[in-house]
């Protein structure tokens, strides 16, 4: 049986990723080993990694009526994300990233977001979010990320936020809304109040989130909740660039959760996962199938990825063919 689709909210770019040997001492020409031309931004990073998962996945979002808007979403349809939700805005101009790519997987971002993308949020349709199995956003889109949390919340549908240094100015207005808050380890020093993790997180669950946890790379992921605690160390890989780890996880988290896994097994899902990216130039070339991640937690944990994720995974792979990530750009 299917896992109900996970709807994703917030923000769609153009990424165009460059890999160097080292970054320069000054300001210099420097000559790119591998280039590559994707499909980017938080939230639909996130949407990707859940549809190479298998996973049913639409995403709600806005990108200017240009050719670059045309190829964001031409490649979210072809790794199997729902675009009919992505409004395509006359008066904007899509969003646009560089991203410098060293030996170690380090990177620097060079990011544009267009200034007069519309706000407003009235006709996205949130009627879908009665058969959806999770809510998630990264915060870009304030309008459509509260629309869409207020319908979950009245519907008992489980929200998750990506929190990054990008959306702490909106985290008054939607940590109420929020049932899981997931951070990035900078913005979770940043926007809440404690001297440790433990006390930062309790901080968060009582403000009234079930769950609130950071991310911290190659460390793993710390969490709290109503119930307990936990630690989810990170998966060893040869790391090439770690765009996009970030997404993937909640991308990932967002997807367990919603096929009705306890915290600890979302957490483990989501850090294998982002690990698996790492693996891979860009964003999401590396995303792994439910088939490559259950392999992957077989072999570091003795343990493969449980029912109905597999399941619905290879169900996707069987049914619904959809075109790997490439080389050959959106």
């Amino acid at each position: 049986m299917r896992v109900k689709p996970v709807i994703v909210v917030g923000h769609a770019a153009l990424d165009r990723v460059y890999r160097i040997d080292a970054f320069p001492p000054k300001p210099t020409k420097v000559r790119a080993l591998e280039h590559r031309e994707e499909g980017g931004g938080s939230a639909a990073n996130a949407a990707a990694a859940v549809a190479r998962l298998g996973g049913a996945v639409t995403f709600w979002g806005r990108v200017g009526d240009d050719e670059t808007g045309d190829k964001v979403k031409r490649a979210l349809e072809r790794v199997g994300v729902d675009v009919a939700s992505v409004r395509s805005c006359s008066a904007a101009i899509t969003p646009t990233a560089a991203v410098i790519v060293d030996g170690r997987g380090e990177r620097l971002v060079v990011s544009e977001d267009d200034h007069v993308m519309p706000m407003e949020a009235d006709w996205l349709p949130t009627g879908q979010v009665r058969s959806s199995s999770a809510v998630l956003s990264d915060l870009s889109w304030l309008e459509g990320t509260e629309a869409a949390f207020m319908e979950a919340r009245a519907l008992g549908v489980p929200t998750v936020l990506d929190v990054d240094l990008g959306g702490g100015s909106l985290l008054a207005r939607l940590l109420p809304l929020a049932d899981f808050a997931i951070f990035s380890a900078p913005a979770f020093e940043k926007h809440v109040e404690g001297s440790t993790d433990d006390a930062r997180l309790s901080a968060l669950i009582e403000a009234g989130v079930r769950h609130a946890g950071v991310t911290r790379g190659a460390a793993g992921y710390v969490w709290k909740s109503r119930a307990g605690s936990g630690v989810q160390a990170g998966f060893r890989v040869p790391v090439v660039d770690t765009t996009g780890a970030g997404d993937t996880f909640h991308g990932a988290f967002a997807y367990a959760l919603g096929a009705g896994f306890e915290e600890a097994e979302c957490a483990r899902v989501a850090a294998a996962a982002a690990a698996l990216k790492c693996r891979r130039l860009g964003a999401r070339l590396g995303l792994p199938t439910a088939a490559e991640l259950d392999a992957f937690l077989i072999e570091q944990t003795g343990q493969g990825l449980a029912a109905p994720l597999l399941e619905d995974g290879l169900m996707a792979d069987a049914s619904e063919p959809r075109v790997s990530p490439d080389n050959s750009g959106p």
